[in-house]
């Protein structure tokens, strides 16, 4: 069972940082190079840059919380989530179609609690 996992190209899980600004700060980001190939895909159905996705999941974060917390895995559970509902029908895994007029209640009614 492992093997599907184990097998898989290390290259995926190489960390790489990146730099931008948030919230009028310069950070840096460090995330696995498939996180990343994953904001990128959810960025580009937006016609985002990935700086563009990434300001804007951190603006909408911090106004709707007090404190953000780890920012990053916020990030990856993001991306699982966007996979998550791709495979549960949720969201349509055609890449051409925009994310930004989907129903977030109707999304969220397909969270999985952990």
């Amino acid at each position: 069972m492992c093997e599907i996992f184990v097998n898989a190209d290390p290259a995926l899980w190489e960390a790489e940082a990146r730099s931008l600004r948030l919230g009028g700060v310069s950070t840096s980001l460090r995330l696995e190079k498939l996180f990343w190939s994953v904001l990128e895909e959810i960025a580009a159905r937006d016609r985002l840059t990935i700086a563009q996705l990434i300001t804007r999941l951190y603006d909408e974060l911090t106004e709707s919380r007090e404190e953000v917390g780890n920012f990053t895995s916020f990030l990856r559970v993001c991306c699982a989530r966007y996979l998550s509902l791709q495979l549960n029908g949720s969201i349509s895994t055609d890449r051409r179609l925009p994310l930004r007029g989907l129903s977030a209640n109707r999304s969220l009614d397909h969270h999985v609690s952990a």
